[in-house]
């Protein structure tokens, strides 16, 4: 089964991102080969800027995301709300990429579920 999980929260501040990141990893353990894609639009792109570092005992979204990435998840960010926050393609975790609203129905049309966070 495919899956669209779309994030708009920033990565702290609220537990939205980070608990739409555990239900990723959830349904990568359940189902590796089911096709996960993680689209991370408005304040969420800030989510996979590399380097983050949180207090000790607090969670880390950037691992979280390299950790949907290494259990061959998709991590896709809008394009437009990287520019609208300066967020160069090179800031970003290694695997993760620029994308668009077009390659966003894309995903869209082919998940069997669709989950907006």
């Amino acid at each position: 089964m495919r899956t669209l999980l779309i994030l708009n929260d920033p990565p702290y501040g609220t537990e939205r991102t980070y608990n739409a990141l555990r239900l990723a990893h959830a349904l990568l353990k359940l189902e590796p080969a089911g096709g996960l894609t993680v689209f991370l639009m408005a304040d969420a792109v800030v989510a996979a800027r590399k380097g983050q570092k949180t207090p000790d005992g607090y969670y880390n979204v950037e691992r979280m995301l390299k950790r949907v990435l290494s259990g061959n998840g998709n991590v896709l960010l809008c394009g437009t709300c990287m520019d609208a926050r300066g967020l160069l393609a090179e800031e970003v975790v290694e695997g993760a990429r620029r994308s668009t609203m077009d390659e966003l129905a894309a995903e869209t049309v082919s998940a069997d579920k669709v989950l907006v966070f």
